[in-house]
């Protein structure tokens, strides 16, 4: 196989992007044009993660957007958010309506590891025409590996090394190595987060230069997660929603923590910025 060039998405290709693929909208535009998406996590005493990627999805312009989470998480999502809609699911009969609808699912920001997650996962692996596995998501796939026409991982490091079953200084020691032997092996596209985030499908690596020490911090995944489901919502093709939203992602954090400072840098805090960016005038 031969050795991709890796391409730093720089200001220029940034802006390429954006100016691609976040287009105005057209004047008769409706929610089911850019949605619907389903988050499928949230179990007991997990909720945070499943609401940070569901209300990033939102505020990055997915339309109808779904939670699919344990009974006892759902009214606190609806409390908290109430423009998501917030579905309690039990076992899989409750959660096949649900995926028959759905055009992205974002699986894994508080799934867990409990039988509530084991009893859903065969289902959640074949789940939606696109897919961004994350989280939890991920220790699954590594423990049940199966492929997905459609599907963009977001592992970090230690994530990575599971699910090539090596240790994580490996992983860092040769990260190029490692995003393309994840792509070999589960196809689709591979975001290996941390310094220098790369972004790798069968022909293209893309590393991210942007970002900072201050993200490194919980929920900073379930954001990604949240963003990229949003951008394929909303049309964009697996490669360039992932590349596009782990710049997005990197960039908003750097406006954080130049107005902020980098230490004490929250997840939700991106919010803001990434919308600012989301709408930015690249023409």
């Amino acid at each position: 196989m031969s050795i991709p060039t890796v391409t730093d998405i720089d200001d220029e290709l940034h802006q390429a992007l954006a100016r691609r693929w976040l287009a105005p909208r057209a004047r008769d535009a409706h929610k089911g044009d850019f949605g619907p998406l389903l988050v499928i996590g949230g179990a007991e005493g997990y909720s945070g993660a499943a609401l940070l990627a569901a209300e990033t999805a939102l505020r990055a312009g997915a339309g109808v957007t779904t939670v699919a989470c344990a009974p006892v998480t759902a009214a606190g999502l609806w409390l908290h958010r109430p423009e998501l809609m917030a579905r309690a699911v039990q076992a899989r009969a409750d959660l096949l309506p649900l995926l028959a609808n759905a055009r992205v699912v974002v699986a894994g920001p508080g799934l867990g590891r409990g039988d509530w997650a084991r009893g859903l996962w065969p289902t959640i692996a074949e789940a939606g025409p696109a897919q961004v596995l994350d989280a939890d998501g991920l220790g699954w796939l590594a423990d049940n590996p199966q492929a997905h026409p459609a599907r963009v991982l977001t592992p970090h490091p230690g994530e990575a090394a599971r699910l090539l079953g090596c240790a994580t200084a490996e992983v860092q020691a040769d990260r190029l190595a490692a995003v393309r032997e994840l792509q070999g092996r589960h196809g689709g596209v591979v975001i290996l987060k941390g310094a220098g985030t790369l972004v790798a499908d069968a022909a293209r690596v893309w590393r991210c230069p942007a970002g900072n020490p201050g993200m490194a911090t919980p929920g900073m995944g379930d954001i990604l997660a949240g963003l990229t489901g949003a951008l394929l919502a909303q049309g964009l093709p697996v490669f360039e929603a992932a590349a596009l939203a782990v710049s997005l992602h990197a960039r908003a954090g750097d406006a954080v923590a130049a107005e902020k400072g980098e230490r004490g840098l929250l997840a939700s805090e991106l919010w803001p910025a990434l919308r600012r960016l989301l709408n930015a005038d690249v023409s």
